[in-house]
């Protein structure tokens, strides 16, 4: 009877992992084919190291992901390993200027050329992104459950539309008083 208890069980378990659809994006397993692909500058030292490190390497990588971090980010919504927490990257504006802009927890950490330093939170337990710029916080926008967003509008006026382009349009009229002007 107990060998009989002990296979179900086993079953079982197999079974949550199959069939949870934790199908992930293998962020640990890309991580390592991509450092394989550019390790030296020779396609051909890549190929030759990387058919002699891939049986054990990746296929270590590979039931990694598969058994734990797609599962955590199954459940969590966050890959740990696909995490670019404190990366720093250059982002071009509109106007040209390049901006630094750094991954944080709940945000971005946005530094112009001049040493200004404003911020984007989000907010997971209200849904919100919010802005920060000398220590004035200000929300801008909510996700709703109806799958519509909640714009804070500057003079405080809150406008529900659809996150596409008609919605898009409406903030637009919205800002300029009525008037569309288009952006190239």
């Amino acid at each position: 009877m107990k060998r009989k208890s002990l296979k179900v069980v086993v079953l079982l378990l197999a079974g949550c992992l199959v069939f949870s659809s934790c199908i992930g994006s293998f962020s640990l397993f890309n991580s390592y084919a991509k450092w394989q692909r550019t390790m030296t500058n020779n396609k051909f030292i890549n190929a030759i190291v990387g058919f002699v490190l891939m049986p054990i390497c990746g296929s270590i990588s590979l039931v990694v992901d598969s058994l734990v971090l797609n599962t955590i980010e199954f459940w969590t919504g966050e890959n740990p390993v696909s995490a670019e927490i404190g990366k720093t990257r250059n982002v071009i504006g509109s106007d040209g200027t390049i901006y630094a802009v750094t991954t944080l927890k709940n945000g971005y950490e946005i530094k112009s050329p001049n040493g200004e330093i404003s911020h984007f939170y989000y907010d997971k337990k209200t849904n919100t992104w919010s802005f920060e710029q000398n220590g004035e916080l200000q929300d801008i926008f909510r996700f709703n459950n109806d799958g519509t967003l909640t714009v804070m509008m500057q003079d405080g006026q809150e406008l529900n539309v659809t996150p596409d382009e008609a919605g898009l349009g409406e903030v637009r009229m919205a800002a300029n008083g009525g008037y569309y002007f288009a952006m190239r």
